[in-house]
């Protein structure tokens, strides 16, 4: 699955998520990848919920072509 509207298919988001549940996008149609923001309502296609402790840096893939999702795996280096 690669997201429609992403805008840098090169890196993953990454960075100190707020400790808690994440939502990362399944469907590739959301507007704010790699999150979820709800645009797979009708579809069947659930979004990926993951948590931070809000002290580690996290790789979240952000082009939607990692094999251990929702983490970055270097997937994107292929295109």
């Amino acid at each position: 699955m690669r997201f429609e509207n992403a805008t840098d298919l090169t890196k993953p988001a990454i960075g100190v998520l707020p400790a808690g549940t994440h939502y990362w996008c399944q469907c590739g149609q959301t507007k704010t990848p790699p999150y979820c923001d709800g645009s797979h309502e009708g579809s069947g296609i659930e979004p990926l919920a993951f948590e931070s402790d809000g002290v580690r840096s996290i790789a979240v893939c952000a082009c939607g072509l990692t094999g251990n999702p929702p983490f970055c795996d270097g997937s994107h280096v292929d295109y």
